[in-house]
């Protein structure tokens, strides 16, 4: 096998060359990858990838990452296509997170490791879903804790994917209001906020209920008149206000007409009657697989019982188990367990 092969060139290994190029390159405000404060289960360093790399790499190979394709962003099963699912939601914040971390010379394996793995934790549904298991589960539930149990408990049958401490603190953080120890989770923060709100409102208009001219003029003025628009000008405004700086921030102006247009999609979209008309059904359908399964812990998948052997609580392994599964496989379940089957006779 040749030094290049086995990972090793002109005396240092590929990985060794990217952190070096890490330390040359990269702003000193960065989360340089040789300076990680580790996993909590300490491994071996690859030949070739960084430990930014290879936490990147465990989530898109992992099945929590999978199932996001069959997970509600906004719109509870869709007819077309075209409707953004948590999947896309998740890539889409991907990125711009690494448009903005690349021009301010941060971390971006990190930043695209944190935001590929930020809605791991996503319930059946939407935030409906989040709602009622918070509402039905003691332990309460929030989908962003969730993510980070997905990675260290729950992926790999129960051995978790032992991430880097920068990569679970960016993820546990990323709800706005929160506050990320790394300015490439900062970065994760800001960007979800900018994509849902600009991906939301382009499906709104698919679906007939907004139109960009809804907008009031002031947003469309100070945050731009389409998407593309609004976007470019978010994340030009992040880049140039962070420049050389310790945090990630916005302008005052833009961060004021950011909250406008926030509230402005709550009041006309996300609690619109049309667009939640199918949302009324999700508490009935979870809240009953929730009673069902806490009363039935043995018709839940082995890895779960597994969990309640070892110490952890029914009702989060409930939780787990519930918050998991895709629209279709909740729907699916609950038509298993509460509604008759047609019966042929001998």
């Amino acid at each position: 096998m040749s030094a290049e092969q086995d990972g090793n060139c002109f005396g240092i290994t590929i990985r060794e060359r990217a952190e070096k190029r890490e330390r040359e390159i990269l702003s000193p405000y960065a989360a340089c990858s040789a300076l990680s404060a580790g996993r909590d289960k300490e491994e071996p360093q690859d030949a070739i990838r960084t430990v930014y790399q290879r936490d990147r790499d465990r989530i898109v190979h992992s099945k929590s990452f999978r199932r996001l394709k069959q997970k509600t962003q906004v719109f509870i099963a869709p007819v077309s296509d075209h409707y953004r699912t948590r999947l896309m939601h998740t890539l889409e914040v991907s990125q711009l997170s690494r448009t903005v971390s690349r021009a301010l010379l941060l971390n971006d394996d990190l930043t695209e490791a944190i935001a590929l793995g930020h809605d791991l934790g996503h319930t059946p549904f939407g935030h409906a879903g989040e709602r009622v298991l918070n509402e039905v589960c003691p332990l309460g539930f929030r989908h962003y804790e969730q993510s980070v149990r997905v990675v260290e408990r729950l992926e790999r049958d129960g051995r978790g994917l032992n991430l880097t401490k920068e990569v679970r603190d960016g993820i546990l953080n990323h709800q706005w209001g929160l506050h990320p120890s790394t300015l490439e989770g900062q970065i994760v923060r800001y960007c979800d906020e900018i994509a849902f709100l600009n991906h939301d409102i382009d499906d709104a208009e698919r679906a007939g209920l907004l139109t960009e001219s809804d907008l009031p003029d002031e947003i469309r003025k100070n945050l731009g008149a389409s998407p593309k628009e609004r976007l470019d000008r978010m994340m030009q405004d992040i880049i140039y206000n962070s420049m050389g700086r310790d945090e990630i921030r916005m302008s005052e102006v833009t961060e004021k007409w950011l909250v406008e247009f926030r509230l402005f999609m709550y009041r006309h979209l996300y609690t619109d009657i049309r667009a939640k008309a199918e949302e009324k059904k999700v508490p009935f359908l979870l809240s009953n697989l929730y009673e069902y399964y806490e009363k039935h812990i043995d018709e839940m998948p082995s890895g779960y019982i597994r969990l309640i052997e070892e110490g952890d609580p029914v009702e989060r392994v409930v939780c787990d188990y519930i918050s998991g599964m895709t629209d279709s496989y909740a729907l699916e379940k609950f038509v298993e367990l509460f509604t008759p089957r047609r019966w042929f006779g001998p």
